[in-house]
């Protein structure tokens, strides 16, 4: 038997909050741990410097994601805590406006006005507070996000994600890195985007693109900087 619940949980949209931490925090890992190392790579004849950057970039970078992530969400969800609190305090206070408040809300969404209000009352005698978090702040529970599960999603998947070009730096002959580290991650970054438009229902190739595109200017950018400034290291 499918419930409501069932039905709700099969839409992208419920698993938009971990996704976009996770695979921000990939994207980001294996971008910014590559073009790192691309940069160092272009200016170093050894393989030490090279392995130092990458390994201090990515851990830099996880606790850094992590933290931004939690301090976002955490802003985010106080300013909806407060708006929520205030709100309470108005269907205390001034009861009737409230109830015409939402009547309109459901009015302007295309119910007739009689209609309109014997929604907003029915729903207002079940649980009002909860009418008006939804349908008049727009606070839902798709939307409202964990920090800490923001956070440990951010930072993890940063992890990953820069494990991967940290590898290649291990692995790869020093004399042309930075191809090596370009052609991984380009392939690093199209896997990731499948995975991320098969996770959310997206167009697997408009992810691709996007993904990839941006990554190379990331990465050019960076051999740029490195072939510039020219110091052996």
């Amino acid at each position: 038997m499918i419930t409501i619940d069932n039905y709700l949980d099969q839409h992208y949209i419920h698993k938009s909050n971990w996704l976009r931490a996770a695979v921000l925090g990939a994207n980001d890992g294996i971008i910014s741990i590559s073009s790192l190392a691309i940069g160092v790579a272009a200016a170093s004849t050894t393989r030490e410097p090279i392995i130092l950057a990458t390994v201090a970039g990515l851990v830099a970078g996880a606790l850094s994601m992590a933290a931004g992530e939690y301090v976002s969400v955490s802003s985010q969800t106080d300013i909806e805590k407060a708006d929520i609190q205030r709100e309470s305090k108005e269907l205390q206070e001034m009861p009737e406006t409230e109830l015409q408040i939402l009547a309109q809300i459901y009015e302007k969404r295309g119910l007739k006005k009689e209609t309109a209000l014997q929604v907003a009352t029915e729903l207002t005698a079940k649980d009002a507070l909860a009418a008006h978090v939804r349908d008049e702040l727009g606070i839902t529970e798709t939307s409202q996000a964990n920090p800490l599960q923001a956070a440990l999603a951010s930072g993890s998947a940063f992890t990953v994600g820069g494990i991967l070009p940290l590898l290649v730096t291990l692995l790869s002959p020093v004399k042309g890195m930075e191809y090596w580290l370009y052609g991984f991650t380009l392939l690093f970054l199209t896997i990731l985007g499948i995975i991320s438009a098969k996770a959310g229902g997206a167009s697997i190739p408009k992810a691709i693109i996007r993904i990839t595109v941006w990554g190379t200017l990331a990465m050019g950018l960076s051999a740029l900087v490195g072939y510039l400034f020219g110091v052996n290291v």
